[in-house]
């Protein structure tokens, strides 16, 4: 891909001081570009998921929402951009087109856009307004363009292809210039397709020309980085909970993932033997849904459970793309705004003064003219390096006094590689003690920026040991911090909120049973075969069911689509309650409700037929619950 920026990026890889030319150290393959670089640097951005879906409850669009039905009534989408910016949020992507097909902007490719909607008597442009917002306002903006599209009856032939291609041209020409390009892995299945209600089938790596998009990029938007499961510019993370794991490469093995990649949980750790810089984009969703759903109001992470993602997504060598569900007058919600605004305000009081900051350390090796000073003069394109051959390490600091400390920050000079495999972080004590710092994840790799909580230690000196690197160690910062009063708190909330009324399930013993209603989603209920069937004990109204997938790693046995049945009598629930899917439930396996018409029945039968990850024919339910009216 081409890069403007080239010339002042090679400088400053190749380390040259001003004071005069010094050997620069060789960079370590594979290395990103420079846009890379600086796609990394934004750290926090926004993505705004609004459409059709938001005015008709879904997730997942079939592609046969009525446009008429988009017309929200206060749009602004300066505000959503001010909200972006006090939350200390560098950029925004939105979805201009979600797989139902609707394009927000007002194309003459399709009718299936914001031109046929009441919204400004069909004279709206959303992705038009957002990205005047952002450059008013002095952030980045980016697009969303779903590849699979379930309202266009040629997708899945040749000619919708070409569609899609023009779509992209459309809206690269356009709207200037965008950080980013964003190709959802979600491709073929059930949809609408122009009224062929039915399921298609296409080949993920090959179908859509991928060579060409990039050829089109390249042309149109040289800049911009290319999401996608496996890149090119930037990777999913193999999850939609916002956090990569402690070890985290920022490389894959070139052409081994594609859209729809079955071994993607993988993806939170990158390839340590990749040959391509691909870094991880972690993207979650403010809400549990990625589009605004009224049921969720209450259910909008907590300025701490944000702060606790930063330092595993930020803080594992990730960028964190953080999901604002825009509601239905088109704007974003208060409690939304409120609690990332005061997740922002977390980490700056938390990393805000470097007790490091002019201290000089104390080296085991160092390369000439890259000497220690580097780690702490706040300048990114300076570094401190090892010698040749030197892949172990120590950098140590004295404090004049002891200082309570529960926080550090480890970078490396990514622009010549990343390099570091293991590493340990101890203090000396008051008593002139060494010990480990008592964290609770492995320490291996270090990559963009790496951050370490743990409980509050005193410390008289600190010090940090490299043990292991893939070539000789180059580090541009090395940074401690104490959090304040309350922040040894290392959280992870999780939402119990749920209510049902008691009931039994037939063909389940009583002990396995009770990990379905015993409100903890680490306890998993597993059901033989394809349905659940549910003895309430007596005949009652019910308005609704929730059920929650199993919560492991493995998620086990997740019903993708299902049928709800009813019945006073074990032998005929027969009655059609609810059917349909349970949108991105693989990569989002959060909460589902089914809500009907009031029921009344004894017995409930929900029946998948579409199971994925099947546990040994089994269905795998953290918690299950039956609402009455």
């Amino acid at each position: 891909m081409k890069n403007t920026s080239w010339k002042h990026f090679l400088l400053a890889g190749l380390g040259l001081l001003a004071a005069g030319a010094v050997k620069a150290q060789e960079p370590v393959l594979p290395i990103p570009e420079p846009k890379q670089v600086e796609w990394q640097k934004m750290e926090t951005y926004a993505f705004v998921h609004f459409g059709l879906n938001t005015f008709n409850d879904r997730e997942w669009g079939y592609g046969d929402s009525d446009p008429n039905t988009f017309n929200p009534t206060r749009l602004n989408c300066e505000q959503w951009v001010r909200t972006f910016k006090e939350a200390g949020l560098t950029g925004v992507i939105l979805t201009a087109k979600h797989h139902d097909g609707f394009c927000l902007w007002p194309t003459q490719l399709t009718e299936y856009c914001i031109r046929n909607t009441p919204y400004k008597d069909g004279q709206g442009d959303v992705v038009g307004d957002l990205c005047e917002a952002c450059k008013k306002y002095g952030i980045k903006f980016a697009v969303y363009l779903s590849p699979w599209d379930r309202n266009h009856a040629d997708y899945g032939t040749p000619a919708y292809v070409e569609y899609y291609h023009k779509q992209l041209r459309e809206l690269m020409t356009n709207y200037g210039e965008v950080f980013e390009v964003w190709f959802d892995g979600a491709n073929g299945g059930d949809g609408y397709y122009g009224g062929a209600k039915e399921s298609r089938t296409i080949d993920r790596r090959n179908y859509y020309n991928y060579p060409k998009i990039y050829e089109i990029l390249d042309e149109l938007q040289p800049n911009a980085v290319i999401f996608g499961d496996g890149g090119p510019g930037c990777r999913w993370v193999g999850n939609e909970g916002g956090y990569a794991s402690p070890t985290n490469w920022s490389f894959l093995r070139k052409g081994e993932v594609y859209p729809g990649y079955p071994n993607y949980r993988e993806l939170q750790y990158g390839h340590a033997d990749g040959n391509q810089w691909v870094p991880a984009e972690c993207d979650v969703s403010i809400r549990p849904g990625w589009f605004y759903h009224p049921e969720e109001d209450d259910k909008v992470k907590t300025p701490e459970q944000l702060a606790d993602l930063y330092y595993r997504n930020v803080g594992h060598n990730g960028t964190f793309l953080l999901n604002f569900p825009v509601n239905r007058e088109g704007l974003i919600s208060k409690t939304d705004s409120i609690n990332a605004v005061k997740f922002h305000q977390i980490i700056q009081k938390e990393l805000g003064v470097d007790l490091l900051k002019s201290l000089k350390a104390k080296v085991s090796n160092s390369r000439k003219g890259h000497d220690a000073m580097a780690l702490t003069d706040g300048d990114y394109d300076t570094y401190w390096a090892t010698e040749d051959g030197v892949t172990k390490a120590s950098i140590e600091y004295r404090f004049p006094n002891p200082v309570k400390i529960n926080r550090m920050m480890l970078q490396e000079y990514i622009p010549l590689g990343q390099r570091v495999k293991s590493f340990t972080v101890e203090y000396e004590d008051k008593k002139g003690d060494w010990k480990l710092v008592q964290l609770n994840e492995e320490t291996t790799t270090i990559g963009y920026k790496r951050l370490l909580r743990f409980p509050t230690v005193e410390a008289r000196k600190l010090r940090v040991t490299i043990n292991d690197a893939r070539g000789p160690i180059v580090l541009n910062r090395v940074a401690a911090f104490w959090g304040g009063e309350g922040s040894d708190d290392i959280f992870q909330v999780k939402n119990t909120n749920y209510n049902s009324s008691n009931y039994t399930m037939v063909g389940v013993s009583e002990e396995e049973s009770k990990k379905a209603v015993d409100k903890n989603e680490a306890t998993t209920c597993y059901v033989s075969g394809d349905h659940i069937l549910i003895d309430l004990g007596s005949a009652k109204p019910v308005t609704s069911v929730y059920y929650l997938p199993d919560q492991s790693e493995q998620n086990n046995g997740i019903i993708a689509n299902y049928e709800l049945y009813g019945g006073v009598d074990e032998n005929s629930v027969k009655t059609l309650l609810a059917k349909g899917e349970f949108s991105n439930i693989e990569h989002n396996p959060i909460r589902q409700e089914i809500h009907f018409a009031p029921q009344t029945a004894r017995f409930l039968l929900l029946k998948s037929t579409k199971t994925l990850h099947a546990a040994n024919g089994k269905l795998g339910v953290a918690e299950l619950g039956v609402v009455e009216p």
